[in-house]
């Protein structure tokens, strides 16, 4: 059979490379795709009439090559295609496709939307604010500090952020400016019109993802996510980041006593790396996870809102103790696969993933059996950090960041997997193209042994303004 994934990054990659596994599979086309989707047996990047699939907004481009290509199925990676409706228009067209339908993305699409949604469903949640005025929200934080000392806040964007709207906050001052990020700099455009305020949650992140084909629903595998942008005492890191970010000098006893304060803030981002499966999510959690939070979602969205959900569901969990019991409480519910979660999830993938997509696409996922290895997956990526170019300094991923710079060593790696988050295929060999770069996944009986695997395969690859975590699969604060 012929596949279209459509994904732009790391994630699509890593789906791309499940489906190449599949002995039922001749070719995976990927669209857009990037230079390392040509790193997989039958992967090659979709081109339509000579030219390559613009992005994954290309909606027309997209449907129009599915079907000059008799595409057998299709599977959609990230969230603004299908928030665009591009499952309906394949549909439509003929092109069976995992992933939900336009009217579904609402659970990620809106934020506050989604809360209010599972309050009313008693899906356990943070405590939760609404707003649409900055002024509003200003007030209600500084109240809420004042009458909660030892608590803190997060503050989200309500739209889609590209998994950067989210700023998770340790003092009164972070959480304003996160408002005036959001709501009055617009970081996020329109994303950012209204906000979500939760209370923040201590206890353990857990990335969860099941399979739902509307009817039925089974869990797709886990991993801990690692979020934030350096290590926990990277402070000549963090130094250098808001040195670019804020576009003034910063002396490293200035920054060491801003940390010391809680004041200097360590950036949320896309991710910076994964362990799969996660290390405490045993059976036991998994099952409460599936009946306290996943099953009540799908069954009560197409009981009470009238609509199916067909695709990955991707709720975050905080697993919090509350009387004596370990408590699954949602952050938050993304309608994909998450990134970089599923760089070290899928390569532990031993169901075919074509079977498994068949069987969300004829709504028959509780005929099939979803089984991942028992070995351990760390995934480390590496991004474009702080560097000195013809622009001025810039502060790097998360932020404003150099692209078009070489990358040397790809070609030497071999203990572990690529998944190319921004890379160009160039004549003279690979380029950068992105804040994330790609993402490294090893395997080992042991999280141990797959840390030692993917850092010293990582050792092998280089480009300027490279950096990377150097603490994923530790226990470590996020």
């Amino acid at each position: 059979m012929k596949v279209l994934v459509v994904d732009a990054g790391g994630r699509g990659n890593a789906i791309a490379h499940a489906f190449s596994r599949s002995r039922n599979v001749k070719e995976v086309y990927v669209a857009p795709g990037n230079g390392g989707s040509l790193l997989f047996e039958k992967c090659r990047l979709a081109e339509l009439d000579g030219k390559r699939i613009p992005s994954i907004r290309a909606v027309d481009e997209i449907v129009k090559f599915a079907v000059k290509k008799e595409v057998d199925i299709a599977y959609i990676g990230p969230e603004e295609p299908l928030s665009l409706g591009l499952v309906d228009r394949l549909e439509e067209a003929g092109i069976p496709a995992v992933g939900p339908k336009k009217e579904a993305t609402i659970l990620e699409a809106s934020k506050c939307w989604a809360k209010d949604f599972m309050r009313k469903i008693g899906v356990p949640i943070p405590d939760y604010w609404n707003f649409d005025d900055p002024d509003e929200a200003k007030e209600f934080i500084r109240d809420y500090y004042a009458s909660n000392p030892g608590k803190n806040l997060v503050v989200k964007a309500d739209g889609l952020a590209a998994g950067k709207g989210v700023f998770v906050c340790d003092s009164v001052e972070e959480a304003l400016m996160a408002v005036d990020e959001i709501m009055v700099k617009k970081r996020f455009g329109r994303a950012g019109d209204r906000i979500e305020i939760e209370e923040r949650l201590y206890g353990i992140e857990v990335a969860f993802t099941a399979l739902s084909d509307g009817k039925h629903v089974v869990p797709f595998g886990h991993a801990k996510d690692y979020k934030r942008a350096f290590d926990p005492d990277d402070i000549e890191g963090m130094r250098k980041f808001y040195m670019g970010y804020f576009g003034k000098y910063i002396t490293p006893e200035e920054a060491k006593r801003l940390h010391e304060k809680g004041m200097l803030i360590n950036p949320n981002t896309g991710g910076m790396g994964a362990v799969s499966p996660h290390p405490a999510v045993n059976e036991e959690i998994e099952k409460r996870i599936m009946e306290m939070v996943v099953e009540p979602i799908i069954r009560k969205f197409r009981e009470l809102e009238g609509k199916e959900f067909r695709g990955v569901l991707y709720p975050v969990i905080m697993l919090v103790e509350e009387e004596g019991e370990v408590v699954p409480k949602v952050l938050e519910i993304n309608v994909r696969d998450c990134d970089p979660g599923a760089e070290a999830k899928l390569p532990r993938l031993e169901s075919d993933i074509l079977e498994l997509s068949w069987a969300v696409v004829e709504q028959s996922l509780d005929e099939v059996e979803v089984r991942f290895s028992e070995k351990h997956a760390v995934a480390v990526c590496a991004v474009s950090g702080p560097m000195v170019g013809r622009e001025g300094f810039k502060p790097g991923y998360p932020s404003d960041h150099y692209t078009n710079q070489p990358i040397r060593g790809i070609e030497s790696v071999r203990d572990a997997v690529i998944y190319a988050n921004g890379i160009a295929k160039t004549d003279g060999g690979f380029e950068t193209t992105g804040g994330r770069v790609l993402t490294l996944t090893a395997l080992g009986e042991s999280v141990e042994e797959a840390r030692q695997k993917v850092y010293s395969e990582m050792e092998k690859i280089t480009f300027p303004g490279m950096r990377y975590r150097k603490t994923i699969g530790l226990d470590v604060p996020e």
